[in-house]
C-alpha cells in the first residue's frame, strides 16, 4: 500500500498495485472519481460523468481471479468524439448530442481489453478542429494551471483532466496537433503515434473520411509521466481487423547500435523563438546528453515548404469534405474561425493539390534519409509560450499564432512520423506560470525511442503535475 493519495499515482505505480491485488479495483476508481467531482466543475474536462457504470465495472474486476490486463484497475478518460458504446460521439456539437454508437471502437476495446476503466468522456471543440476547447454543447474547458493559459485542442479536456488528476490517463486524437497542443498546454506528456500503429475506426460514422484525414490522423493518450506511455500503448496498438490498415508490429524495436544519435533544431523560420522556448529545448538538450545520447545540431530538411504544403492541404480537404457541415451545424465562432483558416492557408485548386498530395512522398523520403542517420529529432512544438484561451478566434493575428506558427505540429502529420511532447521547463512569465514543451520526432514505427527519450528528460526536470497540484491545493 501507499501513503500517497491513489489520484496522483501514475498508471505505472496504480497499475502494479492493483495487478498485485494490494489496491482494489474499486479503490482506485473510486479515488479518481472523488478527484474528478472536486476539481472538475472549475475545468469543465470531462463532460460525460460514467462514475455509476466504472465502480460497477471495478467491482466486476475485483471479482476476476487473475488481473485483467497491464491496465487493470486503472482509470481513464474518452475523448467525445470516439464511440463508446451507449454514449453519444457528439464530437462537441449539438447537432450529434444524441448520436448513440452502437459498439466500441478499436481503441476502446483495446482498452477495456487491457483491462482501464473508464469515468468519462472529455471535451472537445466544435467538429474537434480547433487548438482550443469550446463549444455550444458543453462549454469551455479550463486549464488547471489559470485563465491565462487555454486547456489547448482538440483533446484540450484530455490534457486538463489528466494533468488535474482526473484518471491516470486520457484518450485523445490528433490530425495536426491535437495530442502535443493539449500536453504543451497542461504540462502533460505525448507521443503521437505514427501511421496505421493504432487501430483507428469509429463505428456510428456515416461516411468514410477524406483520404488526408486518413492519412494524417491518429489515436493515442496524453499521461503526466512518460513511462504511463510505455506501460498503456501497447495495448492501444493491439491489431484491430476493423482497421485494414494497421501495422501489426510491436512496442518495442530492434536495439540501437551505440548511443542513440539526436538532431537538434531551434528552427522556426519565420516566427521568433521566445527565449523561455529556447531555454526548455536547451534543458532538453542537456538531460539527453547527460542521459548518454549523442545530440548534434541538424538543418531539418525542406521545413518550409513541408510546413506549407502540410497545412494548405490539410485545408483543401477540409474545405472540400467539411464545408457544408460547417455551415449547416458549426457556431458563429467555428464558422469564423474556419474562414480565417481558408483565407489565411489558402486552399490548393486540384491539379495543385494533387502534385502536393505527390510530395508528400518526397517529404517523407527526405525524412527517413534524416533519421536514418538521427533516430530522434529535437525541436521545438510551439515557437511561444502558449496562448491565451479564445486566441484563435481574433482574426489573422490569432490563427497565425495558434496554428500559422506550429509548423513542427501539422508537417509531422503529413508525411506520418510519430512525435512526443514532454514538459521541458516551468516558466514565470507576466501572464503566469506555464510548462513550456519540446516536440521529438522519431523514426517510423519507433515511438518507443522516442518515450525513452521523454522519460530521460522528464527524469532531469521532473514531472509537472505535482507542481501543478500544490497550487491547486
Amino acid at each position: 500500500m501507499t501513503d500517497t493519495p491513489l489520484w496522483q499515482l501514475s498508471a505505472t505505480e496504480l497499475s502494479a498495485l492493483t495487478r498485485a491485488g494490494d489496491v482494489s479495483a474499486v479503490e482506485a476508481t473510486q479515488a479518481a472519481i472523488d478527484r474528478m467531482h472536486a476539481v472538475n466543475p472549475g475545468l469543465n474536462a470531462v463532460v460525460v460523468d460514467l462514475s455509476e457504470a466504472a465502480l460497477a465495472r471495478a467491482r466486476t474486476l475485483d471479482a476476476s481471479d487473475t488481473p485483467k490486463g497491464s491496465l487493470h484497475g486503472v482509470p481513464i478518460t474518452i475523448k467525445i468524439n470516439v464511440d463508446q458504446k451507449g454514449q453519444a460521439s457528439s464530437n462537441g456539437l449539438l447537432a450529434l448530442k444524441d448520436h448513440s454508437a452502437g459498439e466500441d471502437a478499436p481503441l476502446v476495446k483495446n482498452l477495456l481489453d487491457a483491462g482501464a476503466i473508464i469515468i468519462g468522456r472529455t471535451n472537445t471543440p466544435e467538429f474537434s478542429f480547433r487548438v482550443d476547447t469550446d463549444n455550444p454543447l458543453h462549454g469551455r474547458t479550463h486549464n488547471p494551471w489559470g485563465p491565462h493559459l487555454s486547456a489547448g485542442g482538440s483533446s484540450g479536456g484530455a490534457g486538463s483532466a489528466v494533468a488535474a488528476g482526473i484518471g491516470a490517463l486520457a484518450h485523445g486524437n490528433d490530425i495536426a496537433g491535437s495530442l502535443r497542443y493539449p500536453a504543451s498546454a497542461n504540462g502533460a506528456v505525448t507521443v503521437k503515434p505514427g501511421l496505421g500503429r493504432v487501430p483507428a475506426w469509429n463505428p456510428s460514422q456515416p461516411a468514410e473520411r477524406g483520404m488526408l484525414a486518413q492519412a494524417m490522423s491518429v489515436q493515442g493518450l496524453i499521461t503526466r509521466s512518460a513511462r504511463d506511455l510505455a506501460l498503456a500503448m501497447p495495448a492501444m496498438i493491439r491489431p484491430d481487423p476493423r482497421d485494414p490498415f494497421h501495422v501489426p508490429l510491436p512496442w518495442k524495436g530492434a536495439a540501437q547500435d551505440g548511443p542513440v544519435k539526436v538532431g537538434f533544431t531551434t528552427e522556426t523560420l519565420d516566427f521568433p523563438l521566445h527565449p523561455e522556448v529556447a531555454a526548455a529545448l536547451t534543458d532538453a538538450r542537456e538531460a539527453l546528453t547527460d542521459a548518454g545520447y549523442v545530440v548534434e545540431d541538424i538543418t531539418p530538411p525542406a521545413l518550409r515548404d513541408l510546413a506549407d504544403c502540410a497545412i494548405r492541404a490539410l485545408m483543401t480537404e477540409t474545405q472540400a469534405m467539411m464545408a457544408g457541415d460547417i455551415q449547416r451545424l458549426g457556431s458563429d465562432t467555428v464558422k469564423g474561425i474556419f474562414a480565417e483558416y481558408f483565407a489565411t492557408f489558402q486552399p490548393y485548386e486540384p491539379e495543385d493539390y494533387l502534385r502536393t498530395s505527390a510530395k508528400r512522398t518526397h517529404f517523407a523520403r527526405q525524412w527517413s534519409l534524416l533519421l536514418h542517420d538521427y533516430p530522434l529529432v529535437l525541436t521545438p512544438f510551439l515557437p511561444q509560450p502558449f496562448f491565451a484561451p479564445g486566441r484563435d478566434a481574433q482574426g489573422p493575428e490569432g490563427v497565425q499564432e495558434v496554428l500559422g506558427s506550429a509548423i513542427w505540429s501539422t508537417s509531422m502529420n503529413f508525411i506520418g512520423l510519430p512525435a512526443g511532447n514532454v514538459p521541458a521547463r516551468l516558466a514565470a512569465l507576466d501572464s503566469g506560470t506555464q510548462p513550456i514543451g519540446v516536440q521529438i520526432v522519431g523514426r517510423r514505427w519507433r515511438e518507443d525511442l522516442i518515450v525513452e527519450a521523454m522519460t530521460a528528460i522528464e527524469e532531469r526536470v521532473g514531472p509537472m503535475a505535482p507542481r501543478l497540484w500544490s497550487r491547486m491545493g
